[in-house]
């Protein structure tokens, strides 16, 4: 015989799980497609499946096209045809939209936005958009670890490590626009809260906009800049961190890419949408 589910405060929580015929997740995966940017949108796909059992998440590519990338169009038009498919057989509406689309962006860009919005409504799929994954305390930590994982900044505030080329300023690089540069603006306070240095944002599609901040930094009093790239990685072209970085006469921090806290926003955002209510350490606490 089973046992007796045990009552009271100290019974354990149900295993989460995604509801069944719940809207697949699709990761719109921005830039040019490449083996790279696969493996990232895989790992981050990875990451929210793990803390979401169930879950059907897959991958879409704005400049996709071909069956190795495939466009989110229709990736968008595929999840459309099973979910119908799944409500003919039932007999019965399914629950929410065939799919939820999340874009692999840590910032808005209305230029991508736009399309994104557009493949949507090519695709007929009536699916859901969210939300970008910032700005969010969580991406903060993120930028804290991609800086001391680059020597550019003390991993722990607390134990005091000493780290020779820690950076005394941070030029926090972004792409989109003023808007994408107010929004990074947000999370860099909470970078420079957890630091104890200035942080300010630029836009790495202005010209001049990175060599104009460092020059605030360096007036301002900071000599050791660094170079933190807001960003996921798909998002820029090839040797633009690089370049950036030459302008700006520092070092440079790797991009976010698929550190634990993506997957586990791209899953926030998700289950914000359907509706599914996460542990309060998968949601974090959303800046706005």
């Amino acid at each position: 015989m089973p046992r007796a589910r045990q009552s009271g405060r100290h019974r354990k929580p149900e295993p989460l799980a995604a509801p069944e015929g719940a809207p697949a997740l699709v990761l719109a995966v921005p830039g040019t497609p490449s083996s790279a940017s696969r493996s990232l949108a895989d790992e981050i796909s990875s990451i929210a499946r793990s803390e979401l059992p169930g879950l059907d998440a897959r991958i879409g590519y704005v400049d996709g096209g071909d069956d190795e990338f495939p466009s989110l169009e229709a990736v968008l038009a595929q999840a459309a045809t099973e979910h119908k498919a799944r409500v003919d057989a039932d007999g019965r509406p399914g629950p929410g939209p065939a799919a939820v689309v999340v874009p692999l962006l840590a910032g808005p860009d209305s230029a991508l936005l736009r399309r994104i919005r557009q493949a949507m409504m090519n695709s007929g799929s009536g699916a859901e958009l969210t939300e970008v994954l910032g700005p969010h305390p969580l991406l903060a930590e993120a930028l804290h670890v991609r800086l001391s994982e680059a020597g550019l900044a003390r991993a722990d505030r607390a134990r005091l490590f000493t780290v020779a080329t820690a950076a005394d300023g941070i030029i926090l690089a972004t792409v989109g626009g003023e808007e994408a540069v107010q929004a990074a603006g947000i999370t860099g306070m909470l970078l420079s809260a957890r630091l104890a240095v200035p942080v300010l944002a630029a836009a790495l599609d202005e010209e001049g906009a990175i060599s104009r901040t460092a020059e605030q930094l360096r007036e301002s009093g900071s000599q050791q800049l660094a170079l933190a790239p807001y960003l996921i990685g798909p998002e820029i072209a090839d040797g633009l961190l690089g370049a950036a970085a030459a302008e700006a006469g520092c070092a440079s921090a790797e991009a976010l890419g698929a550190y634990s806290t993506v997957g586990r926003l791209v899953l926030s955002n998700y289950a914000a949408a359907v509706g599914i209510n996460l542990p309060t350490q998968s949601q974090g606490v959303p800046v706005r």
